[in-house]
């Protein structure tokens, strides 16, 4: 058995491009950056950060290009895929991405997340679920 699968959680950096192909289908393509903190063997603690280049189609491509912005706090969830082409030079090239399958977006208060000025989307209220006293235990069916 076969596993492709990965996950990462970080933040975007760079502002996703969004384009459309011929048929008609929606991409959007953006970097990711994660960081790992480590000690060294001389006991210093270290930080490097890894880049993802991030591509993400159809519905999942059209929210991102809404609500992602560079900076913003990200879990993509998805299958890494290397494609080759050659240049014009004849030069053959590969690329390593992620093919986004999920998304989420993170926290709204932190102020990356928010839909872009020119989108104008409607904005909705979070109602206020008030309880009506204690809950008993007891009454819990299970």
């Amino acid at each position: 058995m076969n596993l492709n699968k990965v996950f990462l959680l970080g933040r975007v950096a760079s502002d996703p491009e969004t384009r459309t192909t011929n048929t008609g289908q929606t991409v959007c393509s953006f970097r990711m950056a994660t960081n790992r903190v480590f000690t060294d063997s001389s006991g210093q603690k270290q930080e490097r950060a890894e880049f993802h280049n991030i591509v993400l189609w159809r519905r999942l491509a059209e929210i991102a290009s809404q609500y992602l912005t560079k900076g913003a706090l990200v879990l993509v969830e998805g299958r890494i895929e290397t494609r080759s082409w050659q240049d014009s030079a004849g030069v053959k090239k590969f690329r390593t991405e992620v093919i986004g399958q999920g998304l989420q977006l993170g926290p709204k208060s932190s102020g990356t997340t928010s839909p872009r000025p020119e989108e104008n989307p409607k904005q909705d209220e979070i109602p206020v679920i008030e309880e009506e006293g204690d809950i008993d235990v007891k009454d819990i069916p299970f």
